[in-house]
Formats: C-alpha cells, sequence, structure tokens
C-alpha cells in the first residue's frame, strides 16, 4: 500500500507539472502565455490582451490538475494527501524542462492552490474547514483588490486551519511548507504592492494603444543606499548601517536576485496628447558587479528584457551599465525578439551635439577665446566620447584626449588629427593616459563607463569648466570644492507633462531623466523601431531623428 502512495506522489508531481494553462492560452488566444499572466498584467489587463474564454479555461485546468493531484491520495489520508499537495504546488511552479515550453513560465498558480484546496476537502480536511481559507481569501481580494494577497491568505489561512485541527505533525508540516513555497513565489508581487505599482482590481494596467504607449527601462543601484529606496528592501538598512550586514554579503546575495520592478514613471504627456507609461525595472546589481561580471550582467539584461515583455511593453531600454554590456544590447535583442531594445545612444549624442553649442556660446562670454583655450576629452575611446571630440575640436587650439587603452587611444587620435585636416582646422591634438594632463585644460567633457569618478581635485585647474556625460557621474563630488570650477551634468533631459517617478533617479527632479531613458519612451510613442540604438555604431540620421522628436514632443534638453 505505502509503494502505490509514493507512486502517487510522484504522479501528483507530475500532474502538477503539466503546463496544461501555458497550452491553452497558446491554443485558444494565440499568444504566448508569458505576455498574459494576471500576476503581471492584473486580471483586468490580461483578460484585455486574450480575452475571457482562454483565461477561464487555463484557471479552470489549473484548478483541475490541483485537486486530480490531490484526489488521487484520498484513499490514503494525511499526511499523504498534504504531500501530494506541496508535490502538485512545486511540480506547477517548477516543471520538469521536458515538461515546460521553451522558455519556462513564472505563473503562480492560483488556480491550482484552490484546486488543492478542493481536494484537501475530500481528504485531509473535510469540507467545513475547506471553505474557511476560501472565505477568507474572497474577503481578502474584495477588501484590497489584489489577487496575490488573496492567494497568499488562501496558503497562509490552510496552514493556520491545518494547525488548529488534531492533524499529525507531518501533515501540519507540508501545509505550512505549502505557504511558504507560495510566499517564496509571490514574493515579487508583494514588493511590488509595498511600492505601490502592483496592478489591482479596478486599476487595470494600461496596454499599449493608439493614445497609450507602454516601455520599460532597467536600472542599478549605483551605491548601496540605492537599495534601500525600495520598501521591499528597506528592513535591512538599520543591519548595513549597524554593521550587521557586511558590504560582501548584501553583493553576494544581490548576484542571486532575477530582475524586478521596482517603480514607475508616470504623468508623461506628449505635446500630441498622448501618455507614456514606463515601467522601471531592477535587478540589484553595483555597477563593479556588472563590469566585473559580465555573463552575469548579460543573464539579468536578457531576464529584464523579458520580464518587460510581460508587463506589456514594447521597447525595453538598457540605462548605466547595463548599456555596455552584451555587446551594447545585441545579445539582449538577438535573446528576446518579441520586444524592441535600444542602448540609448542616439539621443544621449544628440543631447552632447545640442549642448555644446550653448557651452561654447556660454563659454565665450565669460571672456575665454576657445582658440586660445585647451580642451580635454576624457574617455576619448568610446562612443559617445570620441563623438564630442569630433566635435568640440575645431572650435579650440589644443585639445587633449584621455582614455586608458593607449593603443586605442593612438588611433581615435590619428582619426581625428586627419578629420582636422580635411576641414583645414590647426588644432593641435595630445593623446594621454595620465589624468593630471587634465590641469591643463580650460574646459573637459567627460563621458566613460567607469563604475568609480575618474576625476579627482588634483586632476583640474582653479576655474575650469566641466561637462560630465558619464553615469555614475565622472567627476568627484570634491572637485565643485575647487576654485570657480563649474561641473556641468550632462545626458539630461526634462519629461513633458507632470512626469513623476516613484524612485529618485539622481538626475537633478522628478521629472528629469537619462537621454537614455528619454530615447526608450520616444521610440515606444513613435514606433520606429528601426532607429534603435543598438551595437557600438550610431547613425548621424538617428541622432538627428531622436533630437527632433524630442522638441517635437515636449522632450526638453538640458545643459
Amino acid at each position: 500500500m505505502e509503494a502505490l502512495g509514493v507512486v502517487l506522489l510522484f504522479l501528483a508531481y507530475f500532474v502538477g507539472a503539466l503546463p496544461l494553462g501555458s497550452w491553452i492560452v497558446r491554443r485558444l488566444s494565440g499568444t504566448d502565455p508569458r505576455l498574459a499572466s494576471a500576476y503581471n498584467l492584473g486580471l483586468e489587463s490580461a483578460l484585455k490582451r486574450v480575452g475571457a474564454k482562454p483565461l477561464l479555461a487555463a484557471f479552470f485546468a489549473d484548478f483541475l490538475k490541483g485537486y486530480l493531484a490531490v484526489y488521487l491520495l484520498t484513499g490514503f489520508g494525511p499526511p499523504w494527501t498534504f504531500g501530494a499537495a506541496v508535490l502538485a504546488y512545486l511540480g506547477h511552479l517548477y516543471p520538469f524542462a521536458f515538461l515546460a515550453p521553451p522558455t519556462p513560465l513564472r505563473g503562480r498558480g492560483a488556480g491550482v492552490l484552490l484546486g488543492i484546496l478542493a481536494g484537501l476537502s475530500q481528504g485531509g480536511l473535510g469540507t467545513l474547514y475547506a471553505l474557511v481559507p476560501l472565505a477568507v481569501a474572497l474577503f481578502v481580494y474584495a477588501a484590497s483588490g489584489y489577487a496575490a494577497l488573496a492567494s497568499l491568505s488562501l496558503a497562509l489561512t490552510l496552514a493556520l486551519v491545518a494547525a488548529a485541527l488534531a492533524l499529525d505533525p507531518l501533515s501540519k508540516a507540508l501545509a505550512w511548507a505549502l505557504f511558504l513555497l507560495a510566499l517564496w513565489r509571490y514574493k515579487e508581487n508583494l514588493g511590488r504592492i509595498l511600492e505601490g505599482t502592483e496592478p489591482k482590481l479596478g486599476r487595470p494596467l494600461p496596454l499599449p494603444d493608439e493614445r497609450t504607449a507602454v516601455c520599460a527601462f532597467m536600472i542599478h543601484p549605483l551605491t548601496p543606499e540605492d537599495l534601500w529606496q525600495s520598501p521591499r528592501f528597506r528592513w535591512a538598512r538599520p543591519l548595513y548601517e549597524r554593521g550587521l550586514l557586511p558590504k560582501g554579503w548584501i553583493e553576494r546575495l544581490a548576484e542571486r536576485f532575477r530582475p524586478m520592478k521596482v517603480g514607475e514613471i508616470r504623468g508623461v504627456q506628449t505635446a500630441d496628447g498622448r501618455e507614456i507609461r514606463c515601467h522601471l525595472i531592477s535587478a540589484p546589481l553595483l555597477p563593479h558587479q556588472i563590469v566585473g561580471r559580465p555573463e552575469l550582467a548579460v543573464t539579468r539584461a536578457i531576464q529584464g528584457a523579458r520580464l518587460a515583455s510581460e508587463l506589456g511593453a514594447t521597447v525595453f531600454g538598457l540605462g548605466a551599465f547595463w548599456s555596455v554590456v552584451g555587446e551594447k544590447g545585441t545579445r539582449v535583442q538577438a535573446a528576446v525578439p518579441e520586444i524592441q531594445v535600444t542602448n540609448g545612444g542616439a539621443l544621449t549624442a544628440g543631447t552632447v551635439r545640442a549642448a555644446i553649442p550653448r557651452i561654447l556660446e556660454r563659454f565665450e562670454r565669460q571672456g575665454k577665446e576657445p582658440k586660445r583655450a585647451t580642451a580635454a576629452v576624457v574617455g576619448a575611446t568610446g562612443v559617445v566620447a570620441f563623438g564630442i571630440a569630433r566635435q568640440i575640436a575645431p572650435h579650440f587650439g589644443r585639445v587633449i584626449l584621455i582614455a586608458r587603452d593607449p593603443e586605442r587611444l593612438e588611433k581615435i587620435a590619428t582619426s581625428l588629427k586627419k578629420n582636422l585636416a580635411r576641414k583645414g582646422a590647426g588644432t593641435e591634438v595630445v593623446a594621454a593616459t595620465d589624468y593630471a594632463r587634465l590641469r591643463e585644460a580650460d574646459l573637459i567633457f567627460t563621458a566613460t563607463s567607469d563604475p568609480e569618478p575618474v576625476i579627482l581635485p588634483e586632476h583640474v585647474k582653479e576655474g575650469a569648466w566641466i561637462y560630465d556625460e558619464g553615469v555614475p557621474p565622472d567627476v568627484h563630488p570634491a572637485v565643485k570644492r575647487v576654485p570657480g570650477v563649474r561641473v556641468i551634468p550632462g545626458g539630461v533631459v526634462r519629461l513633458p507633462g507632470k512626469a513623476r517617478s516613484t524612485l529618485d533617479l539622481h538626475f537633478g527632479g522628478p521629472d528629469l531623466v537619462p537621454a537614455c531613458l528619454a530615447e526608450t519612451m520616444i521610440l515606444a510613442a513613435e514606433e520606429a523601431f528601426d532607429r534603435k540604438s543598438l551595437g557600438g555604431a550610431t547613425k548621424s540620421e538617428n541622432i538627428a531623428y531622436f533630437v527632433e522628436r524630442a522638441e517635437a514632443l515636449g522632450f526638453e534638453i538640458l545643459d
């Protein structure tokens, strides 16, 4: 008899692992089930995307497999039925690869939990006691509007009822194991509830339509302090400040987190009356971790793109250090072809082009003649920085190119000299790897991908101007204390409408964002997907296009 029970337990796992809901949604609607998840989009948005029939059929199939898996063991009684419940739910959450679709689903299994409860009513709890978790779940859903809370309350109440009944200790432990599985699986939804970004009943998540564009943008913390912005991590801040949670532990733990939605940008209204919604997605890797573990960073960026697609975004932007991994977004796009990916390089370069003439004009109004001055470009081997060098070089008597790779730097310097010769400019070009040479510069432009500040107080002379395009900033805060030094943040765009972010993006205000994020929004609104920025090269016509569309839609480039 026990041997048969063990066989049936294995069968319960296999029943739970059957991707019935996935098959049904794909067959009835022709939609990728990952893009129709009610637990990412909310019930109302999911219904709008695929229709009621496929979703109800998928829900019933999940209910049925949960019920059947437990019902198979009803003749054995508890703890066998509770064991079947745990294994069925485990199978649904983590199916064997040959049973799952090519990309594993991230379904939370509310239907499976209800089916399990129905099965336990036949063997393990009894009908009357099984109604208690159901009643609590319905009350929580009606009171809160959150399906995730309702599902968790069902699992929690089931564990509490089992603990109160005269059941054997193993059955009670298994009931709590079922709740802990559900808690782990719903952790992302709980985090979004804390942050105020989880879809709820009556407040559906907007899907792309003719008047609303939806995009997503991937960010990362610049310092451990940024981790505490999210309510889901804020509890750990006192432990970190007291030294009870070392930075090394935080970093190792952060490497295990998949990308998650951590915020939204709302209230963006273009000049022609359209709305743009942006999901903020993050994997909590610090800059040096992204640089130090590029393959992990690419994996997280790919996972972030898939999450963005599930959330209904049409465009996924890579911000800060995410934009430099995976061949500047090329590998991410190849791995997730169902969503458009951009590294935002075109508008970033465009903001520089737009800002430089105004900076030079103000520079001259201060009584400084560019032809008699020295300019420096830091990070000159990068695409953006070299573009700056080409633009400013004809206006100055001397230009110093600074970078760490001497071989690439020499090639860049040679290319710039040839370009200047064709234009008949007599600018002297100097290539250097020593940042001390910056003390010769009256005007410094910097755009590196370094995770730490590269320009320190000892590198600049009094009265120098610095245009900082780096994210994180290339200029150390202490540089501002050098007499007469002016630091100008670059690549900043003011959003149209009454825009606000649920997170502080560190660009000076709730409606100020980096140019790469603004490009993501414009791309989503205009659907000019052939102009997205991928790889190291950026076409001049695309730069001009995004600058023109930014102005037309009400985006203001700051300098």
